[in-house]
Parts: structure tokens; C-alpha cells; sequence
């Protein structure tokens, strides 16, 4: 296993009106063991801003602005509805937050939902891009998906033969990939909550992955020294 850790057991949730100066910061305290991974509702969207798996053509930066705005507000949810975070830990627990817009120093959040079931420590928790899931993967072989506002508990996916260590979501939010100290990449289907194909090919075990924003490609790399990239 993978042991660069950070020795905290808090996180903190930095911001400021416009550029962070990280002086003031709010508290969320709730885990009992490292928190391993973070995702916030609003991610995918921040990370590709005007450009989707639809291959939209735009034809001026104001354009771009716009759309960019429009999917940020989408991927909230209501207007007025504040981004959620998600944290994934050591002690098996997903927790579901809904951080304030409050600027007042060392503000202790509200825990929206503790997501339980996982049997050991947590690898990596997702949001979809629309905002809608979120997968975790974990030391017990499986990967579970959540409603990605209540935190209530959908399905698990089970198949790989040792620890997960990451996901990776389609730009459609219709796939999930996986990746295992199996060696395999598994792409599991929202729709069905089955296994829609089952990677092989690596010679060691996997530790990332990723999918393209146009949808089309894969990548993964770990423990072989190789990166593959994979055409759907």
C-alpha cells in the first residue's frame, strides 16, 4: 500500500470573496482516522469549464464565460444550493459536507451525512460531473455508489480480486472505471449497476486512471513503470 500520508486527521475548507489569502479557514472535524481522498460536487466541471463530451463549438471567450457559468450553476443544483465535498478515510467512513458560505474563522460545518459500509480504509471517493453519484473505492475489493445529495447508499460493485485504489467517471456520468492492485481496470454501468467491461493488461497493479473529457480515451498507470491509454 501506498504510504505517503499527511499526519492530520482535519480538514480544512480555505476561502476568501475573491483570491485566497488563506488566513481564515473553517473546520471540519468529523473523521477518526486520515483522510485519504476529496472531491467537491462542483469538480468536473471547474476542471473542464466550457468544454464538454458533446464537443460544443464556441466563438469568443465571452461565449465560453457564459457556458462555463451555466454548467458551474447546473452542477450545483439549485441556484441557490451550496457545493457539497466529499472526504473518504481511514476509518472506512465517507462523509458528505455542505460547507457555509460563512466567512467567520474556525466555523465548525454541518456534517450533511456519515456514508457507512465500506469494511476497510477508503482509497478515493468521486462526484460524478453532473453531481448526481459519487463512487468510493476501498481496501475491501469494491466500489460503492452514493446519491450524491442525500449520501444515501445506492450499490456496490464487486468483481476486483484485491483493493481498489482509484475511479474515474465518463463525461456522461454513465460509466465508472476502476482500478486494482488486481492489475485490471473494470468500467461499470450506472444504468445496469453492472460490469460493462473488464480491463486487462497491466502486468502489476494499477494506481491511477483517468477518462477524457470527449469521452473517448483512457489512461492508466501503477506499479509496472507503464501508462496505457485505452480507446473506447
Amino acid at each position: 500500500r501506498k504510504t505517503m500520508r499527511r499526519e492530520t486527521r482535519s480538514l480544512s475548507f480555505k476561502q476568501n470573496q475573491h483570491y485566497p489569502s488563506f488566513s481564515s479557514y473553517l473546520l471540519l472535524q468529523d473523521h477518526a482516522g486520515w483522510v485519504n481522498s476529496l472531491s467537491l460536487s462542483t469538480e468536473y466541471v471547474l476542471r473542464t469549464g466550457a468544454f464538454d463530451h458533446t464537443r460544443q463549438v464556441t466563438c469568443s471567450d465571452e461565449e465560453m464565460k457564459k457556458i462555463a457559468l451555466e454548467r458551474y450553476i447546473k452542477a450545483k443544483g439549485k441556484v441557490d444550493s451550496p457545493e457539497r465535498l466529499v472526504s473518504g478515510s481511514d476509518d472506512f467512513t465517507i462523509i458528505l459536507w455542505e460547507p457555509s458560505v460563512s466567512l467567520q474563522p474556525k466555523q465548525k460545518m454541518v456534517t450533511t451525512a456519515r456514508l457507512t459500509g465500506h469494511q476497510q480504509p477508503v482509497n478515493h471517493v468521486y462526484f460524478s460531473p453532473n453531481g448526481q453519484w459519487i463512487a468510493s473505492a476501498s481496501f475491501d475489493k469494491s466500489v460503492k455508489l452514493w446519491d450524491g445529495v442525500t449520501g444515501k447508499f445506492i450499490t456496490a460493485f464487486r468483481g476486483h480480486a484485491n483493493c481498489v485504489y482509484q475511479i474515474s467517471w465518463s463525461p456522461d456520468s454513465r460509466m465508472l472505471l476502476s482500478c486494482s492492485k488486481d492489475s485490471t481496470l473494470k468500467v461499470w454501468e450506472i444504468g445496469t449497476k453492472k460490469l460493462k467491461h473488464d480491463l486487462p493488461g497491466h502486468e502489476d497493479e494499477v494506481w491511477a486512471v483517468d477518462w477524457s473529457p470527449d469521452g473517448e480515451k483512457v489512461a492508466s498507470g501503477g506499479l509496472g513503470k507503464a501508462l496505457k491509454l485505452w480507446k473506447g
